[in-house]
């Protein structure tokens, strides 16, 4: 199992800055993707951003140019520095990722991390 636990939200003014954190731990054998989602007041969760293991990234075009996400991998952590922050940012965010839980298996399995909330004032 993975357990994902992310850190570093709060509220912000309007073009400010924030970076999260997402920290994978548990037993497993390795962990593949990691993103970003968030899910604003009424809205369905939406992807920010991915980071595949080999490095390639995408964004929302809400975020682009604005969020970088990034990965440590011999951490097992993922972050998303965001800077430009909108009021239309505010939302709580996700950690998510895909992990193989054993050599033996090559499934891999999805978990997600319980959020941070994001507040950006205007």
């Amino acid at each position: 199992q993975v357990q994902l636990v992310e850190s570093g939200g709060g509220l912000v003014q309007a073009g400010g800055s924030l970076r999260l954190s997402c920290a994978a731990s548990g037993s497993f054998f390795s962990i593949a993707s990691m993103a970003w989602y968030r899910q604003a007041p009424g809205k369905q969760r939406e992807l920010v951003a991915t980071h595949a293991t080999i490095g390639n990234t995408n964004y929302a075009a809400s975020v682009q140019g604005r969020f970088t996400i990034s990965r440590d991998n011999a951490k097992n952590t993922v972050y998303l520095q965001m800077n430009s922050l909108k009021p239309e940012d505010t939302a709580v965010y996700y950690c998510y990722a895909t992990a193989r839980i054993a050599s033996y298996n090559e499934n891999h399995f999805q978990y997600w991390g319980q959020g941070t909330r994001v507040t950006v004032s205007s």
